[in-house]
């Protein structure tokens, strides 16, 4: 499977796997100076920032480990400029959804809550 659409088959079991828990997806894909943003949701009254890693089983490094440092201050300056250009001041949290593709193409989510913080 190409790349890119084993990204795209990922963004959409990550949104499946969060409606499933009753959140509400607000946004998917915000871009901006800074950076980009793959889901914006609400669970209950927190605004949740999620980076979405999709990788093929068998790779060296986990999908969450390519969340580097540097993309953390990204997403947060990228966050931080959405709640400013909605007017939002609510409790926020930054997670990360690891989507990993067996051989067969199956995908396991793995959701990590609280990933980093500001």
């Amino acid at each position: 499977m190409k790349v890119h659409g084993l990204g795209l088959k990922g963004e959409l079991a990550a949104r499946r796997f969060l409606r499933k828990k009753g959140w509400r997806i607000l946004e998917r894909n915000f871009q901006c100076r800074w950076g980009e943003l793959d889901l914006i949701a609400q669970d209950k009254d927190c605004l949740v920032f999620c980076e979405v890693k999709t990788r093929s089983a068998g790779m060296i490094a986990a999908p969450q480990e390519s969340v580097t440092y540097t993309k953390q201050q990204k997403m947060i300056k990228t966050a931080l400029y959405w709640l400013q250009s909605k007017e939002m001041d609510r409790p926020m949290r930054f997670d990360v959804i690891a989507v990993t593709a067996d051989a067969k193409g199956h995908l396991a989510v793995e959701h990590l809550e609280n990933a980093f913080t500001l």
